[in-house]
């Protein structure tokens, strides 16, 4: 089966099934009313003039917006990871991997299929993750009197770096799902590295020196840099004991371990026999 077939059959594998709806439907409700409920936060501390007193350190006019809007990325990125994950480890714990391999001898074929339609799904969420965000957000800012930033060219380039970011998410779920099999065990690792592990590494990186430089470069970090704004380096709250890597490099990054764990699925997993 050519990769264009093979493609095909991923599209229709993902697709037909539930599970893609049903994360898209809580990111959109997740992300969407964290972006009202921060941009009116934001809106009113910064128009108040008085962000000390909210709890809004370092947030201005100038910086709210790119804050308000990068949620789709810096909350949001959990949902395409997720997806990414489930679109491998769902085909072992129901063995429909059985029948593609025997339709598709070449798994490697498969496995770039896979991407191919990781990264639409990825696309797809980030433009949902996007409209979630930047509609109730850059109301409550207009509400507020605050400057939206939409007419900035640098804010379309940051919803571009919103989007590339969550593709690359997609791609890197698929590699932890090509790596671990065990769908459970997956989103216990995602789940487990993304909202504990890596958090608190960063926090501890404000008090640890010469941790910032290390933590910069964990995926989340990695993330946040080349989407190019985040709450949570904006308010010193986690990842603020360094300076982040430039947008790029935190694109190479991300991409990085995507690659890496793609190439050990493949080489360590990938092949075996499905049981």
């Amino acid at each position: 089966m050519s990769l264009a077939a093979a493609s095909r059959a991923e599209f229709t594998k993902t697709f037909s099934t539930a599970g893609w709806w049903i994360l898209a439907i809580v990111l959109v409700v997740y992300v969407g009313s964290t972006a009202a409920g921060l941009g009116a936060a934001l809106a009113y501390a910064v128009s108040s003039g008085d962000t000390a007193a909210t709890g809004m350190q370092g947030i201005d006019a100038s910086v709210v917006g790119g804050v308000t809007y990068s949620l789709s990325a810096s909350i949001g990125y959990v949902f395409p990871l997720l997806i990414g994950t489930l679109m491998v480890t769902t085909e072992f714990r129901h063995k429909t991997l059985t029948p593609t391999f025997l339709a598709t001898p070449r798994r490697g074929t498969v496995l770039w299929a896979k991407v191919i339609i990781g990264i639409v799904v990825g696309a797809l969420f980030a433009v949902l993750s996007l409209i979630a965000t930047v509609g109730p957000g850059a109301a409550f800012l207009a509400g507020f009197g605050i400057e939206t930033g939409l007419g900035s060219s640098d804010t379309w380039a940051m919803f571009g770096r919103i989007g590339l970011a969550l593709i690359l998410w997609t791609i890197v779920g698929l590699g932890v799902g090509s790596l671990v099999r065990n769908q459970v065990a997956a989103i216990v690792i995602v789940l487990a590295f993304t909202q504990f592990i890596e958090p608190v590494a960063r926090v501890a990186a404000n008090f640890v020196d010469g941790l910032g430089g290390v933590t910069n470069y964990l995926p989340g970090a990695a993330s946040d840099a080349l989407v190019g704004f985040s709450i949570f380096s904006t308010v010193g709250g986690t990842g603020g004991a360094a300076t982040p890597v430039e947008w790029w490099v935190g694109g190479l990054v991300l991409a990085g371990y995507a690659a890496v764990l793609l190439v050990l699925g493949q080489l360590f997993s990938w092949r075996r026999d499905v049981s």
